[in-house]
């Protein structure tokens, strides 16, 4: 198979990269990364030194992609499918890779500080931080709301990029702060996401590691 993707279930950029692969049925090889193995930490960085996933390697191309907008484009440019995740306009593109970063850098990021704060040892907390990733998330929050009252999916109508980065996004925020009653337009948009079988997907897949998300 010509494309492997380093990778794990659980992770929300690996999610993002998953959904866009789904999306179009693009055939791929998976390489579940586990970073707690020596041996598998080992091989992937022989692929990517710098050892973040999603990394997507194009065998016959001899090339290797990090980074999951950077993956997502890769694949728009040379796997495209019957879903276009980046549009051809060059404008509606640019809107498009707002909306991803926005989901990346406003939604996810601070979501991961909340998280990964409840994983570090007694006495090592960073209070004033994990208030400020809540104080962020609650304001794209508050945006995402306003935006998605007129609005099927991150772009209007047409699923994008945007929603390969929100989906995952949202899904580990609601667990983080519920969107529920506070977010009635949001949370709609994530029952949306949910339904979408690309999502469904990558969600059930991440399913059997789910308890490893701190509480």
């Amino acid at each position: 198979m010509s494309l492997k993707l380093y990778f794990h279930p659980l992770s929300s950029f690996c999610q993002k990269a998953l959904i866009a692969l789904y999306e179009n049925d693009t055939p791929f090889e998976p390489h579940i990364v586990d970073l707690s193995d020596a041996k598998s930490r080992a091989a992937f960085r022989a692929v990517w030194p710098i050892g973040r996933f999603p990394v997507l390697r194009d065998e016959p191309n001899e090339r290797t992609v990090p980074e999951s907008s950077i993956i997502i484009e890769y694949l728009a440019q040379h796997y495209p499918g019957k879903t276009q995740l980046v549009p051809a306009d060059a404008e509606r593109a640019r809107q498009t890779r707002l909306q991803d970063r926005f989901y990346d850098l406003y939604v996810n990021v601070p979501m991961q500080k909340v998280v990964t704060d409840r994983l570090r040892p007694q006495g090592k907390n960073d209070p004033h931080g994990v208030e400020d990733a809540r104080t962020l998330l609650h304001t794209a929050c508050d945006l995402i709301e306003r935006e998605m009252a007129a609005r099927t999916w991150a772009m209007g109508d047409d699923f994008s990029m945007a929603d390969c980065a929100a989906a995952p996004a949202l899904f580990y925020a609601n667990m983080v702060t519920p969107l529920g009653d506070p977010y009635p337009n949001a949370a709609a948009y994530l029952g949306r996401l949910m339904d979408r079988p690309s999502f469904a997907r990558a969600v059930r897949e991440a399913k059997p590691y789910l308890a490893l998300v701190p509480k």
